[in-house]
């Protein structure tokens, strides 16, 4: 085999192992995480969580990426930010980074993955072959509420991909990928 399809195919084997662990992860908060709260809360520094009974979308991933992957969102992001400051959104009216709350926003987190490279353009045909499981897709709840979403590896009978998240009732697996206007697509190396 020549080196490129090589290195192509080590890529995407290192993804899939990399994809199940957080898919995993994120499946084990099903009936952990039972309710919707996005209340501020002092968090621990690093590896502060809001118990895990409760929390936002945001946090579902949160929690994924720190127990499949062993990677910190809230010390990622906060030492982006904190370097970075004028790269994110100024949505909150905040003059300096919050690491008990800055990782735990959408539009951050969106921020965070471009600036990495994990960004993966969008298709308009939501073409379900384009998400691998693992993979985080952002979208628009109407009328305006961002949200953010798991890619499983479990799908429906045509063959969409559903999502692990907490768009309210506590951590679930769900058949709605395509159910909001995507925003973000991303895949974690």
């Amino acid at each position: 085999m020549k080196p490129f399809v090589i290195l192509l195919l080590t890529v995407i084997s290192l993804h899939a192992q990399s994809g199940e662990k957080i898919v995993t992860s994120a499946r084990k908060q099903i009936g952990v995480t039972i309710s919707y709260d996005s209340s501020y809360t002092s968090l621990a520094y690093p590896d502060g969580d809001v118990p895990s009974e409760r929390g936002v979308c945001t946090d579902v991933l949160i929690r994924a990426l720190r127990e499949g992957l062993s990677r910190d969102l809230q010390k990622l992001l906060h030492e982006d930010m904190t370097g970075n400051f004028s790269a994110y959104p100024k949505n909150w009216g905040l003059a300096h980074p919050d690491s008990n709350i800055d990782h735990r926003r959408v539009p951050n987190l969106q921020t965070w993955f471009k600036r990495q490279g994990y960004q993966i353009p969008l298709t308009p045909e939501n073409d379900p072959a384009k998400f691998l499981p693992g993979d985080i897709v952002t979208c628009t709840v109407p009328p305006n509420l961002p949200h953010i979403m798991i890619v499983s590896d479990r799908k429906n009978d045509v063959g969409v991909p559903f999502v692990i998240h907490n768009i309210g009732r506590g951590t679930r697996e769900e058949d709605m990928l395509f159910r909001f206007p995507q925003t973000g697509h991303y895949r974690v190396k």
